[in-house]
């Protein structure tokens, strides 16, 4: 879901500590009539997957992740474990190079004619041949309106020093270094090292007012009132709005992040066809459209929106206008050590 990153390099114990959480998984052998998947927490109703249980007959293995580089090496230490797997955006890309994926069998997955045309394409897989969108989303800013005396139209009211010890941010440098750049006049995926350092320097400046990093699930903070506003993904904001009325979010006017989440089969998935029919499964219209009601994250599905109820469009909506001046996050290769260290200074 959504980028809780910090980079692909991942420590030496971390690794470790990896390779053992995939023992023991019930992954199933090759001939079995299973599927294992590894998503986002909070991203799919445990009764939709006993559903498709119930329907199939296949059963379902299901692995959670907290951010695309624990995704990446569990692909990478997983043996052919894994049937499915989300990544945001420009990841997939990154597990196309490596040569992680396999192409999609269109043909088992008929249900796709239901995602708009205008989340088909992106530049990180261009010809759709490596995946299929999931979910997307923004990173917005949410405020408590009791708790704040001044309007928040941008992150350069964040700098206030009236939301001192007061905000809750992701836990992600491209998010927020992404943020800054865009602040300072330069691209969100720049890969010059003195303008991310500069990135760095400016974030630096809002660290006062910072009391958390979260990517898990900021809308506590905001819900309970121990933070005053923050930089929230958009679901998170709406699912804090349901809980606490005071709570509004905000469309940035100086950036606005778009992300989305996509299925993907990893190379040599030992059950690639009911990866295919799982995928398929939860692209049909009430399938999907159960999953947004739940988890309030902009969906790609056509068919799955016109069943939504009003009041869940109404927490989804975003000008078209806004939808194109967004920008998502690529890959920025060899540069991404700039972003490890300008952030690795922002909170040391």
């Amino acid at each position: 879901m959504r980028f809780k990153k910090f980079s692909l390099l991942v420590s030496a114990l971390a690794f470790v500590l990896l390779v053992a959480g995939c023992g023991g998984s019930g992954s199933g052998g090759k001939d079995e009539n299973v599927v294992n998947i590894l998503n986002w927490s909070e991203y799919l109703p445990e009764e939709l997957i006993k559903q498709f249980e119930e329907e199939t007959g296949i059963k379902v293995n299901y692995s959670t992740i907290s951010s695309n580089e624990e995704l990446v090496a569990k692909l990478n230490v997983g043996n052919a474990t894994y049937d499915i797997a989300v990544p945001s955006t420009y990841f997939v890309e990154v597990l196309i190079k490596e040569g992680q994926l396999e192409k999609i069998n269109k043909d088992n997955i008929p249900n796709l004619k239901n995602i708009d045309e205008k989340f088909m394409g992106w530049d990180f897989d261009p010809d759709d041949e490596y995946s299929v969108p999931y979910m997307w989303g923004t990173e917005i800013i949410a405020y408590n309106e009791d708790l704040v005396d001044f309007e928040i139209k941008n992150y350069k009211d964040l700098f206030n020093p009236k939301l001192k010890d007061g905000l809750v941010v992701l836990d992600d440098p491209r998010t927020m270094l992404g943020a800054m750049l865009e602040m300072l006049g330069y691209s969100v995926n720049s890969t010059n090292e003195d303008e991310i350092m500069k990135a760095g320097e400016e974030l630096k400046k809002l660290m006062p007012n910072i009391k958390a990093f979260d990517s898990d699930s900021p809308k506590n903070l905001l819900v309970s009132g121990e933070v005053k506003a923050g930089v929230v993904y958009g679901a998170e904001a709406a699912l804090a709005m349901r809980e606490n009325p005071s709570i509004k979010m905000v469309i940035p006017e100086d950036h606005l992040s778009l992300w989305q989440d996509n299925f993907v089969i990893p190379k040599d998935a030992p059950h690639k066809e009911n990866a295919e029919k799982f995928i398929d499964f939860i692209l049909r219209p009430e399938i999907s459209k159960e999953i947004t009601v739940d988890y309030p994250y902009h969906n790609p599905n056509k068919a799955a929106l016109e069943l939504l109820p009003d009041d869940i469009r109404k927490e989804l909506e975003l000008t078209d206008e806004d939808f194109e001046r967004g920008v998502h996050a690529k890959d920025v290769g060899e540069a991404i050590k700039y972003y490890d260290r300008a952030w690795s200074e922002v909170k040391q």
